[in-house]
């Protein structure tokens, strides 16, 4: 896929790269969080780690060919370790195991490169440009492939002591539940995310949001119970971390007008 028009900006630049389990986006930035030009690709499957990085060098070739771009920080769908070096797992792709990706990336681009999970980059995102801004404690869920979380407290990340805290979608629902790539029984992720709403309906969440704004009762009715679930995991994460808001992201949030049991700030 060819990148949108790029438009000319004399500032600085850093590319972002959200690395998902179904596409690669990724965008040219000026310091100040202004996006200049994007660009997704899809994931390539089976999303080795070695496939990724091939799809991820070209990608960044064809979105900076002339490497403006000083420097490039990626989010990842799993934690990284506390230098932003290493995917310790990435849950829905696979194989992926402590995966140098940092140094592999700097050593096809030449330029630094730094990881970070993906949630918790949307987390800080939010709490600087977005929803989060006038919040000094806030929680993100990311409702996608996975569910992911972010936790900011007094305005900062809380990523605990080896980097890897705040994995919101991996509390547990039901320990009688479906088991989970992390080793979880029954998790949030397990209930609310795009591979569990397939499960659970055999339909995909764009078909099923459709379906609802027809008025299909079977729609309507998953729609219901699927706010119910996400209405008790965030029941869950508010008396622990007691947030000021609560911001819902990821491409599920399409249907969000149907989540009747969840009433927070919704991304």
């Amino acid at each position: 896929m060819s990148p949108s028009t790029a438009t000319r900006h004399p500032s600085p630049q850093v590319m972002g790269i959200d690395l998902g389990g179904t596409a690669i986006k990724l965008g040219r930035f000026t310091v100040t969080g202004a996006c200049l030009q994007s660009l997704s690709v899809p994931t390539p499957q089976p999303a080795t780690p070695k496939r990724v990085l091939e799809t991820l060098v070209a990608a960044i070739s064809d979105l900076d060919p002339h490497q403006v771009c000083g420097a490039i920080g990626v989010g990842t769908p799993g934690p990284a370790d506390a230098a932003g070096r290493i995917a310790r797992v990435a849950i829905n792709l696979c194989g992926w195991q402590d995966v140098p990706l940092a140094d592999w990336l700097e050593t096809r681009t030449g330029r630094p490169t730094i990881l970070a999970n993906d949630a918790n980059c949307a987390g800080l995102g939010e709490a600087w440009l977005g929803a989060g801004q006038q919040f000094r404690h806030l929680i993100l869920l990311t409702l996608g492939t996975g569910v992911g979380g972010a936790v900011i407290i007094n305005g900062d990340l809380f990523v605990g002591a080896e980097g890897a805290a705040g994995e919101l979608g991996l509390i547990t629902l039901n320990p009688e539940g479906p088991p989970c790539n992390s080793g979880n029984q029954g998790s949030l992720e397990q209930h609310l995310s795009i591979q569990a709403i397939h499960r659970r309906t055999g339909l995909a969440p764009d078909v099923l949001g459709k379906q609802a704004i027809a008025g299909d009762p079977s729609a309507l009715e998953f729609w219901q119970s699927y706010g119910r679930d996400l209405g008790i995991g965030l029941s869950s994460l508010i008396y622990v971390l007691t947030p000021e808001a609560i911001v819902i992201g990821g491409g599920v949030c399409a249907s969000a007008d149907f989540f009747p049991a969840s009433n927070p700030s919704r991304n």
